[in-house]
């Protein structure tokens, strides 16, 4: 491939929603980092002398080269056009000096088949403006930089990651952590899209998670092993809204198996501690105790697929809640490695686990949507909310369940529900019109449950709606909403549950 060769995209990959996506949210962000490196980026031995790799940037019109070695194709450095500037103009290098002897050796690499969110938080963490893709022998892919992934820096969150970053303490974070749900709100009330708003929030909790965890960990002595911070439901989904508790545990791989009782002892005051911190922060207690602190999701790597292959060959109504919530989780802080050995171990024993599949498909299309046969709305006879809708278990979920059956099925990476209904669709070949109206209609029910979430401060009472307080017009496309959810559900019936 020359210099000015575009990549392909990968075999199978839907590319047409990503470039609406990029276009209408401000990046896909679970879209895979490969199919983000439109170009090749310029690539020079490290022998080439800074004229040479001016000459290279300047043609490609580009601001930065990657340093690789000619015959492995491994990345050794990096050189930007600023950092060039730099040292010819005040620190006395010549033209002719080696590029080797300015570059930024051991540049931040990430693999190429990873999610565009988690380039978006380790570019901000690091501060860096390029990324390198590698593949999994460690060549060199590609070179992704912030133009690259817009999003994460728009709606005046430059000035919020700054205060996150700076932050030295829990009060500072909890301070951050409000200051991003204020702006957030102002950005809802603006008519910022459903999809890009929560994933601008995901992205910024993300980053306040990512701190108070680096603060925590400062206090503790942890294990020299390999470990990492998972996340589940709506913030593995890249989901969260303005009401959300904590679900997220954590993964260790010790050395041999008789040290994995030593290490959880040794783990758990730390994850507590996070959870303290994190609740702290605004950010409650899960009710059900899914946090790291529990003991029971504070596992090592062999003790969380045993977990998960007891829940795929046993699909009982427990195993069937627990795939709701873990079955969607995503590495948020530590080593990522454990965390996506077990994903590609879970995906492919999730295809061939026919039961379980049919199952988890059995129990989203039971939960029927609050429309009734005349197009009327039904209510679930909530005494404390009489005549309203819960749109996080009557709404919302009509999409998420749907979408995570589908995913599985096919061995899709993405958590995200729109992402999961995109590439769903591609693999299936369905017309892309009718995957948008999914979404579009799974983003409706979002807007109005955030815009109860910001009504009320009772925490009961924030994803239910009282259809009589909205307009004609809304009560219509709520039932609309409903009515796309009830044509999933016959389509995820025809295929898992008639036969």
């Amino acid at each position: 491939m020359s210099d000015t060769d575009e990549f392909s995209p990968m075999p199978g990959l839907n590319t047409a929603y990503l470039d609406t996506a990029l276009e209408q949210t401000g990046g896909a962000d679970q879209a895979l980092l490969r199919s983000l490196a439109r170009r090749r980026p310029p690539v020079v031995p490290p022998e080439a002398t800074l004229r040479d790799t001016l000459y290279q940037i300047s043609q490609r019109q580009e601001d930065a080269a990657v340093v690789a070695d000619e015959a492995s194709g491994l990345p050794l450095g990096l050189v930007t056009l600023r950092e060039m500037l730099h040292v010819i103009s005040f620190e006395g290098a010549g033209l002719d000096d080696p590029v080797a002897a300015h570059m930024i050796g051991a540049p931040l690499t990430i693999a190429a088949d990873s999610p565009a969110h988690r380039a978006k938080v380790l570019m901000t963490k690091r501060g860096a403006k390029h990324l390198l893709l590698v593949e999994a022998d460690g060549r060199l892919f590609g070179l992704v930089g912030q133009a690259d992934l817009l999003g994460l820096r728009a709606g005046g969150a430059e000035e919020l990651i700054e205060s996150i970053g700076n932050a030295r303490d829990l009060p500072a974070m909890t301070l951050a952590a409000d200051q991003v749900r204020k702006r957030a709100a102002d950005l809802f009330r603006s008519g910022m899209g459903v999809e890009a708003l929560c994933q601008w929030m995901s992205g910024l909790n993300d980053l306040i998670a990512m701190r108070v965890i680096e603060i925590m960990e400062d206090e503790f002595d942890l294990p020299a092993v390999p470990w990492c911070w998972l996340v589940f439901g709506s913030e593995g989904r890249l989901e969260q809204t303005f009401t959300t508790d904590q679900d997220n545990g954590l993964i260790f791989v010790p050395p041999e198996p008789a040290a994995t009782q030593e290490l959880r002892a040794a783990f758990l005051p730390f994850a507590q501690a996070v959870n303290k911190a994190l609740d702290h922060c605004g950010f409650e207690r899960c009710r059900g105790n899914i946090m790291a602190g529990n003991p029971a999701w504070c596992l090592s790597a062999d003790e969380w697929r045993r977990r998960f292959a007891d829940w795929l060959a046993e699909p009982e109504p427990q195993a069937l809640l627990n795939g709701t919530i873990f079955f969607d989780f995503r590495p948020l802080y530590g080593s990522f490695e454990p965390a996506d050995h077990l994903r590609t171990w879970l995906l492919a024993e999730t295809i061939a686990a026919g039961r379980f599949l049919h199952n988890l498909a059995e129990q989203a299309v039971n939960v029927a949507p609050p429309i009734g046969w005349a197009g009327q709305f039904t209510y679930d006879r909530n005494r404390d909310f009489p005549h309203t809708i819960d749109l996080k278990l009557q709404g919302a979920r009509l999409f998420m369940d749907p979408a995570r059956v589908w995913a599985l099925k096919h061995g899709v990476w993405a958590t995200n529900t729109a992402e999961r209904l995109r590439a769903a669709g591609a693999c299936e070949g369905r017309p892309s019109a009718d995957t948008a109206a999914e979404i579009e209609a799974f983003h409706l029910i979002q807007r109005f449950r955030i815009s109860q979430q910001l009504q009320t401060t009772d925490r009961e009472g924030v994803n239910r709606v009282d259809p009589d307080d909205l307009n004609e017009l809304h009560r219509l496309m709520l039932k609309e909403a409903f009515k796309q959810a009830k044509r999933m559900q016959l389509r995820l019936r025809q295929q898992h549950l008639l036969f």
